[in-house]
Order: C-alpha cells, then sequence, then structure tokens
C-alpha cells in the first residue's frame, strides 16, 4: 500500500476531496480524513475507546457523524493530541493515527476500530500532520495499491486544492528556521550553516512516533544506523554531532507543544 496525502486549507476543501474520491470509485476504508477540533458535547457522552469492548462502536453509530456533518458510515473518532488539542478523524487509518500520535482521549462511532486498518501508516510524516491541525488546516489521506493509482490520487488531490506533504514540510520548517539558527548559534557558539541539513534530520527523529519523548540513548541504535546512512550519503561531513544537537532540541520542541496543549 502506498499513503497519498494532501493537506487543505479549511475543513471544507477537505471533505470536497473526500467526496471526489469517492465519487471517483475509491472504497471508504481507503480514505482518511483530519480534521482540527470536535464537538465536545457529542463527544463527552461517548465511551472511552480504552474501555470499548469490541463490537460497542456499532451501539453508537452516528453520533459524531451527525456533529461533525459527515457521514455516519465509515469509522468516526476524535481524541486530544498531546501538542496540538482535540482531533477528528473519519477513515479506519485515522484510528491508527491518532493513537500513533500518543491520544490520551479516543471516542469512536461506527463500529470499525476493532479492525483498523495500520497497513500504510506514516509515521515518519505524523509531526507534518499535526502542525498542519495545529494551524486549522485539514488533512486527506488514500491509500493506493501501486504508483499509477497513487499518481491518479494526487492529481485528484492537488485539482482540489492539497499541498503535498513535502510542501508542508518545508513550510513548518520555514516557520522554525530563524529561531532554530539563534538558538544553534547561542547555545554552542558557532553557526549552524551547512549542517543545518543534519540538525533538521536530528529535529524530525526526535519527532518520529516510534522516537518521540524518548531520551537519546534509548533510541541509539536507530540513531546510529541513520547517522551511518547520512555519513555514507555525504561523506567527510561532520554528520552525528549537528544530528544530535537536533534530536535534543526537537524532543525540547515537541515537550514544549504537549505543555502549552495542556495550559489551555
Amino acid at each position: 500500500m502506498k499513503t497519498v496525502t494532501g493537506v487543505f486549507a479549511s475543513q471544507p476543501d477537505a471533505q470536497r476531496a473526500v467526496s471526489e474520491l469517492r465519487a471517483a470509485g475509491t472504497h471508504d476504508d481507503r480514505i482518511t480524513l483530519l480534521t482540527p477540533g470536535s464537538a465536545q458535547a457529542q463527544v463527552e457522552s461517548v465511551p472511552n475507546v480504552a474501555a470499548e469492548q469490541p463490537g460497542m462502536g456499532k451501539a453508537i453509530g452516528g453520533v459524531l457523524g451527525a456533529a461533525t456533518g459527515l457521514s455516519a458510515g465509515p469509522l468516526i473518532l476524535a481524541a486530544i493530541i498531546p501538542g496540538v488539542g482535540p482531533v477528528t478523524a473519519l477513515g479506519l487509518l485515522g484510528g491508527a493515527i491518532l493513537g500513533a500520535a500518543g491520544a490520551s482521549v479516543g471516542l469512536v462511532a461506527g463500529g470499525k476500530l476493532e479492525n483498523a486498518m495500520t497497513d500504510g501508516l506514516p509515521e515518519d510524516e505524523l509531526f507534518v500532520y499535526e502542525d498542519a491541525l495545529r494551524k486549522g488546516r485539514s488533512v486527506v489521506m488514500v491509500l493506493a495499491d501501486d504508483e499509477t493509482e497513487a499518481s491518479r490520487f494526487r492529481e485528484l488531490l492537488k485539482a482540489e486544492g492539497a499541498e503535498t506533504v513535502d510542501a508542508a514540510r518545508d513550510q513548518w520548517w520555514i516557520g522554525l528556521r530563524s529561531a532554530e539558527h539563534e538558538h544553534y548559534s547561542a547555545k554552542h557558539g558557532q553557526e549552524l550553516g551547512d549542517d543545518e541539513i543534519f540538525y533538521r534530520l536530528g529535529f524530525e527523529a526526535a519527532l518520529h512516533a516510534r522516537t518521540r519523548c524518548k531520551e537519546y540513548d534509548q533510541t541509539l541504535a536507530e540513531m546510529d544506523t541513520k547517522i551511518e546512512e547520512l555519513e555514507q550519503k555525504y561523506p567527510g561531513r561532520n554528520v552525528a554531532e549537528p544530528f544530535s544537537r537536533g534530536y535534543e532540541r526537537g524532543r525540547d520542541y515537541y515537550q514544549q507543544l504537549c505543555d502549552e496543549s495542556k495550559a489551555a
């Protein structure tokens, strides 16, 4: 499976893209929509996912669908993501994404959570989705069987006004870049300069779904492998130091987002 993702400026734009995907014959099980916020009154009346038994979702189907204006047929789940806040997800992959994001509260309607699809979960893009949701944007994901189908989905999302994940990732870093250069210079007494690429990769590694909130030594084997790959790609370059510093900075960044979310 290949995951094709588009980031939309508004929820109506994203919903229109979902409608177009469905009109093109894409099954609901292949489509996921993430939107910021949730209807709290309806959400709080639904049993907590942690206490759900298999099949319980069927008993409460449609509650969140009516609240968000979305179809009640597919899985609809609302959760609070650390560092982001309330998020509503439509689609099977949405449950896996919210779980990977560390959602502390999960509420489900539709009855399919126990069979949620995890194939194609883009863990390395999770922080990009979170940043988009924090900014009030929506994310549409669709699973493709092969590159031909993936290319068709990319064109459809683009036609509906989607920004690619790569573009959203670059915009995320542009928003941080000046502050990170200043921080690096003040803390380490040197300019980040040409080492920015490795610092950024370390920063992003700390935000990966598998490594966030973990100390560097807890992910040492995985990080060492990444550094070795970069050293082979960039022979003669100083990789380990800026990468490690970026990783530590990324951890601090994520913790700050979580703290701000709790305070709000």
